[in-house]
């Protein structure tokens, strides 16, 4: 009887369909920027090189982090309809392109495959705005926990699909998803938008036509940027690496390190409603569960330096990086639909998010020359060290919280 009451109601209901297409195009997003990642191994053995695909990813990750900065601000000018598909189009265009040029043209490929990066930067901050604007405040974090975890679980779904296929064919797999969901979401956001369950500028007053930074401030944005570039290293940087970690680091086969990537990245993958579960087991208090997460994260990486056993490595990295990602969580699916009274979602959340993918972009380059020079071992204690700063952070902000009651 309880579920038939939900479904009756109708923001519920209206909840659910906004949150089901944002989470299936926020799949075929991740799905298609988790290729590289998981055909690294392939395209190894094919004679590319490590400092290659290292470069490559770097300028996939600056061009995404300055596409997030832009294309964040256009999002509260623009509808989401035309911002989200033109976005999912183009990245499936330039991204088949680049499975065609790499062989060619490496140095052109790049950024070629830069610019599926700025497009893909085109879907989540118009996303969170239509989200934030158009379901009530507990709908929307249930519905950015549907495309978090659909973010998670892109890379186990291009794990699975690079498992069965040659590199150069999960790049026309990925662009062919991507292409498909553009048309889905164009028809789909028009459907919406006909029958009033979208609309846009809802929030948008003469008195908020402008950014106001010193209320962002007063709102911790400071704090929460940390956060971001923290958490951003580890969920789209590490996560980049792990299946040549698995393979150099630990000694499998790159047949093996894919699957096991795969059945990793879709156990964090869960960490999405495990982040919940833990908030409102803590009384739906921000700060406490974030400052949990980053404690775990910290002690799990530890352990990855300290345990050299393949297994033990193994299940102590994925539980580290989920405890990382639960913070994560906290960011997108509780910091900014919070956010949706300034009328400045999209804007606020390209920003983070660029900051976010500066840090990897930065740091991607950073592990790939480190793992010769200094090793994966202590590559991993840097990593220990970014989660530090993470518990670091949050820690004033639950202090006050706690002086507040």
């Amino acid at each position: 009887m309880q579920k038939i009451q939900i479904f009756k109601n109708k923001k519920a209901l209206h909840a659910v369909y906004i949150g089901f297409l944002c989470s299936l195009s926020y799949l075929a997003v991740y799905f298609a920027r988790n290729i590289l990642s998981t055909t690294t191994p392939q395209m190894i053995n094919d004679g590319y090189q490590e400092a290659y695909i290292g470069q490559v990813s770097s300028v996939y990750f600056i061009f995404y982090a300055v596409g997030q900065l832009i294309n964040g601000a256009i999002g509260d000018r623009i509808k989401a309809r035309y911002m989200i598909s033109t976005g999912l189009l183009c990245a499936g265009i330039t991204n088949f392109i680049f499975s065609k040029t790499v062989g060619v043209s490496p140095s052109v490929a790049q950024y070629i495959y830069g610019m599926t990066g700025f497009f893909l930067a085109m879907i989540y901050a118009p996303m969170m705005k239509v989200v934030a604007e158009n379901t009530e405040p507990i709908y929307a974090t249930r519905c950015s926990l549907g495309f978090t975890f659909a973010s998670f679980f892109g890379s186990p779904l291009a794990g699975i699909v690079a498992s069965f296929f040659l590199w150069q064919n999960v790049f026309a797999i990925s662009s062919a998803a991507l292409g498909i969901m553009a048309i889905f979401v164009f028809l789909f956001f028009m459907l919406f938008e006909k029958h009033g369950i979208v609309q846009y500028n809802q929030y948008v007053s003469e008195e908020k036509s402008r950014l106001d930074v010193r209320e962002l401030i007063q709102r911790r944005i400071i704090r929460f940027t940390v956060i971001s570039i923290i958490t951003g290293v580890v969920r789209t940087t590490v996560v980049f690496w792990m299946p040549t970690y698995i393979s150099q680091h630990l000694g499998f086969s790159a047949e093996s390190s894919a699957l096991i990537f795969t059945v990793s990245t879709f156990i964090i993958s869960l960490m999405a409603f495990v982040s919940v579960f833990v908030y409102e087991l803590l009384k739906r208090n921000l700060e406490k569960t974030m400052f949990l997460m980053f404690s775990f994260a910290t002690v799990f990486f530890a352990l990855v330096f300290f345990l050299k056993q393949p297994v033990l490595n193994i299940i102590c990295l994925v539980l580290a990086i989920m405890s990382s990602n639960g913070a994560a969580s906290m960011l997108w699916s509780r910091y900014c639909p919070s956010l949706r009274d300034t009328g400045r979602v999209s804007t606020v959340t390209g920003f983070l998010d660029f900051v976010s993918y500066i840090a990897a972009a930065i740091s991607s380059t950073v592990f790939a020359n480190a793992v010769s020079t200094i090793g994966w071992g202590n590559l991993i204690l840097i990593w220990v060290l970014l989660m530090a700063a993470g518990v670091v952070t949050v820690f004033p902000m639950l202090r006050k919280e706690t002086e507040e009651q």
